[in-house]
């Protein structure tokens, strides 16, 4: 599993850290960084993941394939 992240759309709520803080946080000026960009998520960390996704307001993340 892969997610896609639209940078442009997230307002920086922080949810999805929330959800997989080994997956995601935000840096002091509220920019996401997403640990796993252009990769797949680890298995251990799927359902995590998906938890992010679904969490996000603005559908800032996507599920990929």
């Amino acid at each position: 599993m892969k997610i896609s992240v639209d940078y442009t759309r997230c307002e920086g709520h922080g949810l999805c850290a929330e959800q997989a803080p080994t997956l995601f946080s935000l840096d002091d000026d509220a920019e996401l960084t997403y640990q796993y960009e252009g990769t797949d998520v680890p298995d251990e960390h799927i359902a995590a993941a998906r938890a992010a996704v679904n969490s996000c307001p603005i559908a800032a993340l996507r599920e990929q394939p």
